[in-house]
């Protein structure tokens, strides 16, 4: 038996060892940091892979059954190092896998040959026209990756590199991968889409995986079975003409969005910026907030107040802005016309036909381009350009009609917005743009599917939207998903065409007018005009730069038949990516379903005259 002395021993050692333990600190919780160094040298290793399967696509000749091993190779090292290398050097890394057209400089105006891997596919799945040409394309190919190897091998991976990156490389998943334009030729688009998105997958492991699982596993899981689904879908049918882009996009890609949005917001080691394209927290590409506008609009409008688009708005539909008060904005860009106006091409101040068709400016802020030349570079260009016109405002710098200059509701909004009571036309033009750049719209019904918040897409408008990203080759000009020529992922330029419209309906002669021609009478730009949005275009007719096609049933059988040079016009620049189509009635039907999805003109609920 235990003594008295023995139990109060017992119990003062008990005492002791209870009184160490509560004043023992409990063990801390540490947050996993981020190595982004891995991740890194994941993208360093792929890039200096294309360099080496470039290096031996070099030893053999274009014809040699190793050319489209070492080609498809250095492909496909170069997809999973697009993201980091493209991001850090966008004009570079889109010149390496960029379309295979010839360009004219900015700086010397002189006409640079196509060169990157898309202009070495040409040669290695069609034949080479010329072997030295060949190997002096794959040479300055090598180059420009070079560059590209110096970039990633400089620059170190941090958070806001990668969650920008991954944003970008997404985004041409939806616009460039599933649709043909990165693999005209080859059609590896399909599948290299698939690397792609593992590749995402394998770069998240190795970066950060370990701290989302310990924030939140679902997340993890949710995110890494996406990638495995879209992956699968993929491979369950990789053929070009047949994959279903429809259910790949609303069923496969966005949940994939969805979750990445809510892995950088569980990560929380990066806050988005505004200087990008994109709004970082829409969950698809497809929301009514998917893209940042303050990107698009100039730099020094940028943040309008309310007070400065109202004046906008009110300056919209005030025909006093034009030098003889017959002409608003809105004589031409009519709200109930979804801001077209319905004529072949509107008339002028003296009432003589003006010279091109009338486009909508619903969602117009989404370009680097404007009018169908495309010779302004922002919104406030164009404006300005309208004012000046002889034809139009004919108002220049500082001239108001005097009933502007005595009204004085606009003294007083003028000189609230702007702090000053002279009343200027570039003022007038600020004004405008600010509430131009607010009428968008994403509500279609296709948007509306695609976020699959309806289920409603008949099966034709289901084919037509397989049939626009895929065989009919739309969407390598009418970028998913704004549907216009502004080029992701980077959204820095909008793309201008030729294509050959014909002066009339007939399709019998070729029209004169040479659009961005006139900037440097550079042949490869004769008849070359912006491509436009395709969203709305169900409800603005007539179509073309001169109004020319009365019917969405036209415009479609010209591109089937090849465009100007489909009808037998002279156009030796011609830049489809096609000699015809071959698309039967029902898929020419189903095209035209597809666009009329794509309707959306409530940019707001009133307005007034």
């Amino acid at each position: 038996m235990y003594s008295i002395k023995h139990l109060v021993t017992g119990l003062l050692v008990c005492l002791i060892l209870a009184s160490c333990k509560e004043d023992k600190p409990a063990p801390e919780t540490y947050e996993i940091a981020v190595d982004w160094q891995p991740a890194h040298q994941y993208y360093l290793k792929h890039i200096n892979e294309t360099a080496a399967y470039l290096d031996s696509l070099d030893g053999v000749a274009s014809s040699d059954s190793l050319a489209k091993i070492y080609f498809i190779k250095a492909r496909e090292a170069f997809k999973k190092a697009e993201p980091y290398a493209s991001y850090l050097n966008p004009p570079v890394g889109h010149q390496a896998n960029g379309p295979a057209l010839p360009r004219l400089t900015d700086d010397t105006q002189r006409v640079l040959q196509p060169i990157g891997l898309q202009r070495l596919e040409e040669s290695i799945y069609e034949g080479a026209e010329d072997e030295a040409l060949f190997k002096h394309e794959l040479k300055l190919t090598r180059g420009l990756i070079s560059v590209l190897q110096k970039n990633v091998g400089q620059r170190q991976l941090d958070a806001q590199r990668f969650f920008i990156a991954t944003h970008q490389q997404l985004m041409r998943v939806l616009s460039f991968g599933i649709t043909g334009f990165d693999t005209p030729v080859s059609g590896l688009g399909l599948k290299e889409t698939a690397q792609s998105l593992e590749s995402l997958k394998t770069v998240y492991e190795l970066s950060l995986q370990k701290l989302i699982n310990q924030k939140d596993k679902q997340i993890d899981e949710e995110f890494t079975e996406a990638i495995d689904a879209a992956v699968a879908f993929i491979r369950k049918d990789p053929q070009f003409e047949t994959f279903d882009r429809y259910t790949f996009v609303r069923d496969y890609l966005n949940p994939i969005t969805r979750a990445w949005v809510e892995i950088r917001k569980t990560a929380a080691v990066w806050e988005p910026v505004n200087t990008q394209a994109y709004n970082f927290d829409a969950p698809t590409f497809f929301e009514n907030n998917s893209f940042n506008v303050e990107f698009f609009r100039r730099v020094t409008n940028r943040n309008p107040s309310e007070a400065q688009i109202a004046l906008g708005k009110r300056l919209f539909f005030d025909a006093k802005l034009s030098k003889d008060g017959t002409m608003a904005c809105a004589t031409c860009h009519i709200p109930e016309k979804a801001y077209a106006d319905g004529l072949v091409t509107n008339f002028s101040n003296t009432g003589t036909s003006l010279k091109r068709n009338s486009p909508t400016l619903i969602n117009s802020v989404f370009q680097q381009a404007f009018f169908w030349d495309g010779r302004a570079p922002d919104l406030m260009s164009q404006i300005s350009g309208v004012f000046t016109n002889a034809e139009e405002f004919n108002s220049s710098v500082h001239e108001f009609s005097e009933e502007i200059l005595q009204d004085s509701a606009y003294v007083e909004a003028f000189q609230e917005v702007f702090d000053t009571k002279k009343l200027t036309n570039d003022q007038a033009i600020m004004a405008l743009s600010s509430y131009i750049s607010t009428l968008n719209a994403f509500d279609s019904k296709f948007d509306r599917n695609m976020r699959g918040e309806e289920d409603s897409f008949t099966e034709s408008e289901k084919l037509g939207m397989n049939l626009f990203m895929g065989k009919a080759l739309c969407a390598t000009c009418h970028f998913m998903p704004l549907t216009g020529g502004t080029v992701p992922p980077f959204f820095a330029e909008t793309e201008k065409e030729v294509i050959g419209v014909p002066e009339t309906a007939a399709n019998k002669q070729l029209d004169d007018d040479l659009g961005f021609y006139f900037m440097y009478d550079e042949p490869i730009q004769s008849g070359m005009f912006k491509t436009p949005t395709v969203r709305n275009a169900g409800v603005t007719a007539p179509y073309m730069h001169n109004g020319v096609y009365a019917t969405l049933e036209e415009v479609m059988d010209f591109y089937n038949k090849g465009g100007g040079a489909g009808l037998g016009f002279d156009l030796p620049h011609q830049t489809l990516p096609f000699d015809n189509l071959q698309l039967d009635a029902a898929e020419l039907q189903a095209l035209t379903d597809f666009v009329r999805t794509l309707t959306d003109t409530n940019v707001e609920p009133e307005y007034s005259n």
